[in-house]
């Protein structure tokens, strides 16, 4: 896999954060992802569209809702990489992850946005 077009799409903070939180969280729906960034729909689905088109990320439906896992076949280099990146960076991620556990656990959380 070419390196380049994962950096690439790591450059912009929204992506990055989004893939450091599904990192940190396995999974998450669209609606979790809006709470957890403050940012609307169509910004967050913009930017996951980018991410599942260079392959970083892959879905899943359950009902209404769509899930977003990283994609468990890229290379263990960025695999690694990724979860390195989530303790030096748990500032950048410590407001984003109070409005997610604010939302309480699921199911909770999926009544609560995902209706």
């Amino acid at each position: 896999m070419d390196p380049l077009p994962l950096f690439k799409a790591l450059a912009d903070h929204t992506r990055l954060n989004t893939i450091l939180l599904i990192e940190h969280q396995q999974e998450l729906c669209v609606c979790e992802l809006m709470e957890a960034l403050d940012e609307s729909q169509p910004k967050v689905s913009r930017h996951l569209a980018l991410l599942k088109k260079q392959q970083l990320l892959l879905d899943r439906r359950d009902g209404q809702w769509v899930f977003y896992r990283l994609n468990p076949a890229l290379p263990s280099w960025f695999r690694t990489m990724i979860s390195d990146l989530i303790e030096p960076n748990t500032s950048r991620l410590t407001e984003a992850l109070t409005r997610l556990d604010a939302m309480g656990d699921r199911p909770s959380r999926q009544r609560q946005c995902c209706n």
